[in-house]
């Protein structure tokens, strides 16, 4: 197959064209964020990327976070969240755990403490379900400090709460009363 190097390169190319810049080798994503796997293919091996079929199910198979899904079909792919882009990824509002964690660097905690969580340019804040998640989150921003969000009581209060394919729980902002340092 492929090495972990190139899988891990490969990933974050079909990061890039399937959550933030499509138009970047020239694929058009739908309204729920899906593109053609023979399009995708293509226009990839049309600007330097060698992706074949298996290489794109070793990835999207193995990829630990479960970024990107297939439809039931196969024969179309999305990223499973994370967009920049504006898709409706036609998640139903889901009642979520009662704690909810979230992972950022150090330097952002005082921030979120005073104004809460924003989705900035992404289309939600995302959210675990366990710390070990939310720790690995966390440090790619740095020093990492986990944040606790009462979700529960947020879903109480009217705000809407969605699970992604990959296991993301995702909301549109979470205000600072809702959030405690772990």
């Amino acid at each position: 197959m492929i090495s972990e190097k190139e899988t891990t390169s490969l990933s974050k190319f079909l990061s890039l064209v399937l959550r933030h810049q499509p138009e970047t080798i020239g694929i058009n994503l739908d309204e729920q964020g899906w593109v053609a796997v023979d399009e995708l293919l293509q226009k990839a091996q049309a600007h330097g990327k060698n992706i074949t079929p298996e290489v794109l199910n070793h990835i999207v198979e193995t990829n630990a976070k479960k970024r990107f899904a297939f439809d039931d079909t196969g024969k179309k792919i999305r990223a499973s969240q994370g967009h920049s882009v504006d898709v409706e990824l036609g998640y139903e509002p889901q009642i979520p755990p009662d704690v909810l964690y979230h992972g950022t660097g150090s330097q952002s905690v005082e921030a979120i403490l005073q104004t809460g969580l924003e989705k900035r340019s992404r289309q939600h804040v995302h959210l675990s379900n366990d710390l070990e998640t939310a720790i690995k989150v966390g440090q790619r921003h740095g020093k990492c400090v986990v944040l606790t969000v009462a979700a529960g009581e947020m879903h109480r209060q009217g705000h809407k709460f969605y699970l992604s394919e990959n296991k993301v729980w995702l909301t549109d902002f979470v205000p600072a009363s809702f959030i405690e340092k772990y």
